[in-house]
């Protein structure tokens, strides 16, 4: 009797944007709705195998991507084109396969990764008469922290520099596997940018963007500080405070985190000898 016929298979990796809004988060859980679980689920459903989606990063609940990294070896016999065709067909529409290329036998994409860069977006109210300020921001509330205040953007921006380099942020998160907590920040900055949405143009409000990068994250690493950052943008914290925080190396001494759904995964660097089109 003959032996059958394995299974051909392909390692591929991809670049995936999504909607966080109705997910916890990206890595699977048991009974609640994940990125990863509905990227399984959705290959599982025309390749009849279940295959594991390795992911560059967890994303909190609720946190969107516009450029997470995944790799899988998946049983496939045709094209990679057709395997992104058909893996996109599967998905919801706030998940999104942005591209897929076949994977260097080297790559993974958390530990192959040299950078990660996240995006916060705030909308706060200009005007000087607070008490016109509207209540809600039904026109960025899905990807934007809306705040009733005029935020000080020079104050922010200056104690967000002082967080460049090298430094223990065991006060803003918890690492995800071992024990150190000093991660290196390579950008944190603040800008106020025009919106490109028609509907926002006589909007009242002030649109700013916090960029970071870092070599990697801890958990909640940017939530909270962003959120120290807030702080100092309404006058509650100095730029010295923030300092003071992070040398006291304690959770304690974090101010409360800002909300999920003002924060995107924008990229993931990798070394540039691995011939990634990842971005």
């Amino acid at each position: 009797m003959e032996a059958p016929l394995e299974q051909a298979s392909i390692h591929v990796c991809g670049l995936v944007a999504y909607d966080g809004t109705a997910y916890h988060g990206f890595q699977y859980q048991v009974g609640v709705p994940t990125i990863q679980g509905t990227l399984e689920a959705a290959l599982s459903n025309f390749t009849q195998t279940a295959s594991r989606v390795v992911g560059s990063g967890r994303t909190d609940s609720g946190v969107h991507a516009s450029g997470q990294v995944i790799s899988v070896q998946v049983p496939w016999r045709h094209t990679v084109e057709e395997l992104q065709r058909a893996w996109n067909a599967h998905l919801p529409s706030d998940i999104t396969l942005r591209h897929l290329q076949v994977a260097p036998p080297e790559f993974h994409p958390r530990f192959s990764a040299v950078s990660r860069t996240y995006r916060y977006t705030v909308y706060c109210y200009a005007a000087s008469n607070q008490s016109s300020a509207p209540r809600r921001s039904p026109l960025t509330d899905r990807f934007a922290l809306y705040k009733t205040s005029v935020l000080d953007l020079t104050a922010m921006q200056q104690a967000a520099a002082n967080l460049v380099g090298e430094h223990d942020f065991a006060t803003f998160g918890q690492p995800p596997q071992g024990e150190s907590t000093v991660r290196r920040l390579y950008q944190a900055d603040w800008q106020a940018v025009e919106t490109n949405v028609p509907a926002l143009n006589a909007y009242p409000g002030q649109c700013l963007v916090f960029t970071v990068t870092a070599n990697a994250f801890l958990r909640h690493m940017v939530r909270n500080l962003v959120g120290a950052l807030l702080e100092v943008g309404v006058g509650n914290w100095t730029s010295e405070a923030v300092q003071i925080a992070l040398a006291a190396r304690k959770r304690s001494c974090c101010a409360p985190p800002a909300p999920a759904h003002g924060l995107v995964l924008e990229k993931v660097e990798y070394p540039k000898h691995l011939g990634l089109f990842l971005n």
